[in-house]
Formats: C-alpha cells, structure tokens, sequence
C-alpha cells in the first residue's frame, strides 16, 4: 500500500510512484529493510498461551508502529509465537487452521483495506491479526491438557480422567494403557538428539532435512510473500496486483483438498514428482514470458500475457499445493521411529523456519539481480528435488513407522546400508529389555 510505503519505507515508496526515476522494474522493490520486516516472522497448553501472548504483543506493535524499528520487532515477536505455536499446535491437535487459509484471508483483508481513503487500511490490515492471536489466547486458557501429556508428567489420574471425557465413554481403559507404555518407552531414550545421529536414523533425518529445505527452494514462499509486488513489478496496478494474490491464495486453498483426497490413493512419490513436472513447466513459462515482454524499463505485458502469468502462477501455486506443501510435513511425521520423533519434528520445523527465512529475506534483491531469471532458478532447484524424489524418497503410503525399517529402508538400494549394519545389534537390545521380541504385549503403537 503506497501510504504503508511512504511512512516506513520513503526510498522503495519514491522508486515505484516517481516517473523521473531511472529505475528498473525488477529492482523497484529491492530494500533489505522491506525484506526483513516480511522474513522475520520466523508444551502445549501453556506453550500455546505464550504462542498467543507473543502474538498479541506483536499485533500491537505493528498497528501502533511510527518507525521501522517498531514494524520489526512485532514482527519478531510474531515470529516467537508462530515458532510455539508451530510446535504446540500441531502437537495438541493431533493428540486430542491450516496455514493456506490464513494466508487467502491476509489478501482478502489487504485487498480490502488497500481502498480506505485516508492512508490507514495498512494499520487495520496489521491490527486484524489480533483477532486469532485473541482467539488463540482464550482457548489456550479454556482447553484441558492432553492426556498424552498429563501421562507423560506422570498425572495418570487426570490423564484418563480427560481421556474418558474426550472419547465419551468408559471403555478407555486399552487406550489408556496403550498411552501408559508408549510415554514410559520415550522415557528410557534419555538423549533424543543423539540418537536422531544415529546411523541407523540417518535416512528420516537425511529425507526430513532435505525435504523442508527443497521446499522453501521452490519458490513458493516467495511468490506467495510477494505475489503484490511480483504482479505490480510485471505491469499490474496495485489493486489488480492485490486481486491477483487473493487469486493464487484462493487456489493453494482449493489444490490442497486435492492432496487430502489423493494423497493414501496415488502415494506421496507419484504426488511430489507429478508436481515436480508442473512447477518446473510453469516458471519457465514465466520466465520466457517476463524475459520477452519485462525489460528494465517496459512492463507493457498487454492482457493476454497478464492473464497467461497469472495463470502459470496459479499453476505453480496448486502444484505445491497438493505434493511439496503438506507431503514436506506428512513425511517426516511417518518416517521418525517413536524415541525420536519429538527431536526429528523440533529439527524439520528449524530447517524450515531457517530456510523460509533465508528465501524471504534474499528474494526481492534476487529478483533485482536476476530478473526474469529468478523463475529459471526455482525451477532449477525444483528439477534438482525431483531427481532427490526420484532416487531418495522410498514410498511411505500405508507403512505402520514401526514397520518401516523393514519394508521402506531395508529394501532401498542406498538406506538400506544404514540400517541392516544396526538390524541385529537393535533387535537383541530390544530382546534384553522386554524378555522377548518387539510389541511383545499385544500392543500396537502405530497411532
């Protein structure tokens, strides 16, 4: 918003509104405090609650800001409470909102708020992310803990006590027992992260690292950061350019119900090398587009290769959707066994955080140096992953984790030299702590 620019960012405000400037069009948005303030949004209940308060605290910030030095540390403080609640959240949910829809209701609230008269939509736009920080505050207070949790911190009472109330009914008593053992096996592991160095663990945590960084060298955080600057850089105007983002953010909505539904009938490699193809086609269309019509000084695209770009982008957009955005999650999840799966998720959602980071904060100065090329070098990254899918990533679909050394990483042609050297050194470790085989009480600790 030209009135957001003019206030804390007066030297991109004055590149893209004054004519007399000989000003590239690529680089019209290159300004590292520009790029800072958007990358540096980098226990359950009560981690929750501190993941709502560090929101609240930051949402004041941001609508209150008079300088920069404002702007970014709300945004910091944002970053600490998406940091908590990244872990908490998902933590608590599936022991008892998605991102794309927050993102479509942030273009939906700046497509909006871009047309208050007055030059003050930017501070309701920033002030509206109180109310899930709210929300998210009070319902942390209202919840009760899991009873994954309360067992762990040896509150068994409690812990079957919300476990009958969750489940309505009295028959907990398998379900509870299950809970019970599992929570005392992770305790025997006493050094997670050492053993998530394991060799034996290298091929999740090998997969798991790569998979968050291939994910981020998409480009899709980038696109979706940037989609108004991106879309006014290729000749829209600024509500066309807003519109335009409500647009792709309408789409990784739409595209993601295409994983759900897909994801346990096609398998996660046929998803993500399948995107793989339609990325890559899609920015090197772009590419080819911007790099003919886009020069440093003409953005006339005309209205035929405007909608031709958006189209590419909602393309690109839909494809991550349904394989690279959700799969870089749900694998990860599948692959860590049980005494290391809390330090395998804290590390994928650090290398993640990092490398979204990392992207955000180079984007708009690569664009200015690379151009048109920006596209031709996501999509290099995207045929380097594909190749990583091709030959690295084994199949995961319907695999229990606990059968996954045998069926995924014994069997491939690179794991399995990881794990068949630990294969009987584990199972006697296995046999000389239970007196007998692994599950050798009926239970199955699948879920």
């Amino acid at each position: 918003m030209p009135a957001f620019l003019e206030k804390f960012f007066p030297v991109v405000a004055r590149k893209t509104q004054d004519p007399t400037l000989n000003n590239s069009n690529y680089c019209k948005y290159d300004n590292q405090g520009l790029q800072l303030f958007t990358s540096s949004t980098l226990g359950r209940r009560p981690t929750m609650l501190i993941a709502g308060l560090f929101f609240i605290a930051g949402v004041v910030l941001n609508a209150a800001a008079q300088d920069l030095a404002m702007l970014i540390v709300g945004r910091i403080l944002l970053g600490c409470g998406v940091g908590f609640a990244n872990q908490a959240v998902p933590l608590f949910l599936s022991e008892i909102a998605p991102t794309r829809i927050r993102i479509l209701f942030a273009n939906l609230i700046n497509y909006g708020t871009a047309k208050i008269k007055g030059g003050w939509g930017w501070r309701l736009s920033l002030g509206l992310a109180g109310v899930p920080a709210v929300l998210l505050t009070v319902g942390a207070l209202l919840v009760s803990e899991t009873p994954n949790s309360l067992i762990e911190r040896g509150r068994l009472d409690e812990g079957k006590a919300v476990l009958r109330k969750i489940r309505g009914t009295d028959k907990i008593e398998p379900e509870f027992l299950e809970l019970v053992e599992a929570s005392r096996i992770a305790k025997e592991v006493k050094h997670p992260f050492r053993n998530l160095l394991k060799r034996k663990n290298r091929p999740p945590l090998v997969i798991s690292i790569a998979l968050q960084i291939f994910q981020q060298c998409t480009g899709i955080n980038a696109i979706m950061f940037y989609a108004p600057v991106l879309f006014n850089t290729v000749g829209f105007g600024s509500d066309a350019s807003l519109y335009s983002a409500v647009i792709t953010g309408a789409v990784n909505v739409l595209s993601t119900v295409v994983s759900i539904y897909s994801v346990d009938r096609l398998g996660r490699r046929k998803l993500l090398l399948e995107a793989g193809v339609q990325m890559l086609l899609s920015q090197v269309v772009i590419a080819v587009v911007l790099g003919i019509k886009v020069t440093d000084h003409s953005d006339d695209l005309g209205k035929g290769f405007a909608a031709l770009v958006v189209i590419m982008v909602c393309t690109f957009v839909s494809a991550f959707a349904w394989s690279w955005g959700p799969l870089g999650w749900l694998i990860p999840s599948e692959t860590f066994p049980l005494e290391t799966r809390s330090a395998g998720q804290s590390v994928t959602v650090c290398v993640n955080l990092l490398f979204t980071f990392v992207i955000a904060q180079a984007f708009l100065s690569m664009l200015c140096h690379f151009k048109f090329g920006i596209f031709l070098f996501f999509s290099g990254w995207v045929a380097v992953m594909s190749v990583f899918v091709f030959f690295l990533v084994p199949e995961t679909k319907n695999v229990p984790i606990e059968e996954m050394t045998d069926k995924v990483w014994a069997q491939h042609w690179l794991w399995k030299r990881f794990v068949e050297e630990d294969g009987d050194v584990e199972m006697e470790g296995r046999v000389g702590v239970n007196g007998k085989g692994n599950g050798s009480n009926g239970v199955d600790y699948s879920s």
